[in-house]
């Protein structure tokens, strides 16, 4: 076997080697890498063979009305082109996020444990989102897209779910490809081109889902949105199979909206008030005033939406206030995070600017943990 044959026979060899680049070392990539880069060197002219070029192998005259073509060394055109295209696909989509397991796959356990460590104060969101999503994901041929609406007021930890669900299904996380954030006041500014905004984001989500089946929408301030501009998305949140080739059923969709806020702090305070503890409150003591004080709210992107008619939501998922114990956990994190160590009096500190009433273990806090980095930073 000559050199040239070895080098066909490696290149092969490597090729067909089926789903092995997924387990191999990035070494063993370079060296496919290098393979593929020295058998190119070995024929320098392969580029010619197939893309038209000001050479005598494509402008030539042909006095015998015979085309006569140089043959391609020792196998045709067709199995050097196919080698070439597998071998270049299969390494691209080694260090090129895609669409497949190796860059969106469910990491239960690790969004069970973000949850149960990272989430305070939110015992009911919390058990949700986690059989929710994990369902969802588990299911390989769902009937619908997963819908979740997250409510309650600022700091109470909407987005920072929404961030550790992304996490823990794609790998780059919130940077992936396949997550999308509309923010209404950014995206959807004025009430005049409300019709421009609907064909532009059916155009998008379509567009999107084709590329991934596993797509991630996350509307933020829903509670800003003009109404009616959501209903636009209804057909891909339906249970349609396909709808012009394409199937939603895959995808996820997550409105965050402070809508609601005020119903939800008023059943945990009717709750607190005939001394029931806390985390005695269940989905089913706040979901349908929830749902009702969200549909009629005339200032939510959810008034009246027909997505909350036909039962396209499957979850309402409340974010109770945050009490002063609850900002002190967040501000002993956000150290834990920052590679501080802990300070008690500092997280006491902290928690006292954000609350009501400072030290009172059962007040609600006003701003819960959404300025905790910037509070510590000031003291630090």
């Amino acid at each position: 076997m000559n050199s040239r044959q070895h080098q066909t026979l490696l290149l092969l060899l490597l090729v067909c080697g089926g789903g092995a680049i997924e387990i191999i070392s990035t070494g063993i990539a370079v060296g496919m890498a290098a393979a593929l880069t020295g058998f190119l060197a070995s024929y320098p002219n392969i580029f010619y063979y197939f893309h038209e070029c000001c050479r005598a192998e494509w402008i030539s005259f042909n006095k015998t009305a015979n085309l006569v073509v140089n043959a391609f060394e020792p196998f045709t055109t067709t199995i050097a082109v196919g080698v070439t295209a597998a071998l270049g696909r299969t390494i691209y989509n080694y260090f090129h996020e895609s669409c497949d397991p190796k860059w969106v796959q469910l990491n239960a356990t690790g969004l069970q444990a973000d949850l149960e460590s990272q989430l305070f104060g939110q015992h009911i969101a919390s058990r949700i989102i986690l059989k929710a999503v994990t369902g969802f994901m588990n299911n390989n041929n769902p009937k619908k897209p997963l819908v979740l609406s997250l409510h309650g007021w600022t700091g109470t930890g909407k987005n920072f779910v929404s961030q550790l669900i992304a996490d823990n299904i794609y790998k780059k996380g919130m940077d992936s490809s396949f997550v999308h954030i509309f923010t209404s006041e950014l995206h959807f500014p004025h009430a005049s081109q409300i019709e421009t905004y609907k064909t532009q984001l059916q155009h998008w989500i379509r567009g999107n889902v084709t590329n991934c089946a596993h797509s991630m929408f996350i509307f933020d301030e829903m509670d800003k949105m003009h109404p009616g501009l959501i209903d636009s998305i209804k057909p891909f949140v339906d249970y349609y199979e396909k709808l012009d080739g394409v199937s939603y059923r895959k995808a996820i969709f997550i409105f965050l909206s402070n809508a609601g806020g005020e119903s939800i702090t008023h059943t945990t305070l009717d709750f607190w008030k005939t001394g029931k503890d806390r985390e005695e409150l269940a989905l089913k003591d706040v979901e349908m005033s929830l749902s009702l004080a969200v549909f009629n709210n005339k200032n939510s992107g959810l008034w009246h939406t027909s997505l909350i008619d036909k039962n396209l939501v499957d979850f309402f998922v409340p974010f109770l206030p945050l009490e002063y114990r609850h900002v002190v956990q967040c501000a002993m994190a956000e150290m834990e995070a920052r590679g501080l160590p802990p300070n008690p009096n500092l997280a006491n500190q902290v928690a006292s600017e954000l609350t009501y009433f400072p030290k009172s273990d059962r007040v609600f806090s006003v701003k819960g943990c959404k300025t905790i980095e910037s509070k510590l930073d000031y003291y630090l």
